[in-house]
C-alpha cells in the first residue's frame, strides 16, 4: 500500500473510532434504561457492542473505499459530507434516547438516520459498488434497532 492510500485510511478509522467513542459515551445504562420494558426478541446486551463496533469498522472501511474510488474532488467531498451528517446523526439518536429518556422522539430521529444510510448507499454505489456494500450491514441493523426502538415505545410510552 502506498503512502497516498494511508492518508485516507487514517482519517476514516480515526473519525470512525472518534464517533463510536462519543456515541458510547452518550449511551448511558442507568436505572431508567433497565426499568424500560424490552420485547422478547431484543437482541441480549452484550450484543451491541459487537454489533456496533463491526459496523464502526465496516463504514470505516467503506468511507475509505469511496475516497479512493470517487471519480472527482467534489464527489468526494459530497461523500465526506454524507458520512458527517450520518455520523451527526447517529450521535444525535444516543443523546435523544439515552440522555433526554425520550424513545418517542429518538424514533423520529432513527428515521432521519436510516434515510441517511440508504442516501450514503445510493450515493456511493454510483462510483464504488464495495462502499456501498459494506453500508448493507449498517442499515440492516439501524432497521432493526429501529424496530426495537419502536416496541419500547408502545410497551413503555407515553414519554416526556
Amino acid at each position: 500500500m502506498n503512502r497516498a492510500a494511508i492518508f485516507p485510511i487514517i482519517i476514516a478509522g480515526t473519525l470512525a473510532l472518534i464517533t463510536a467513542m462519543v456515541g458510547g459515551s452518550i449511551t448511558v445504562l442507568n436505572d431508567w434504561y433497565y426499568t424500560l420494558q424490552q420485547p422478547a426478541w431484543a437482541p441480549p446486551g452484550y450484543m451491541f457492542g459487537i454489533v456496533w463496533t463491526t459496523i464502526f469498522a465496516l463504514i470505516a472501511l467503506a468511507g475509505f473505499l469511496g475516497w479512493q474510488k470517487a471519480p472527482s474532488r467534489r464527489t468526494a467531498e459530497i461523500m465526506l459530507g454524507l458520512f458527517a451528517l450520518n455520523g451527526f446523526l447517529n450521535l444525535a439518536w444516543s443523546f435523544i434516547f439515552f440522555r433526554m429518556e425520550r424513545p418517542d422522539l429518538a424514533f423520529y430521529e432513527l428515521i432521519a438516520l436510516w434515510l441517511s444510510i440508504l442516501a450514503l448507499i445510493i450515493f456511493c454505489g454510483r462510483f464504488s459498488k464495495s462502499a456501498s456494500l459494506l453500508l448493507v450491514p449498517y442499515l440492516v441493523w439501524v432497521t432493526i434497532a429501529g424496530t426495537l426502538n419502536y416496541q419500547i415505545v408502545a410497551l413503555n410510552g407515553p414519554f416526556g
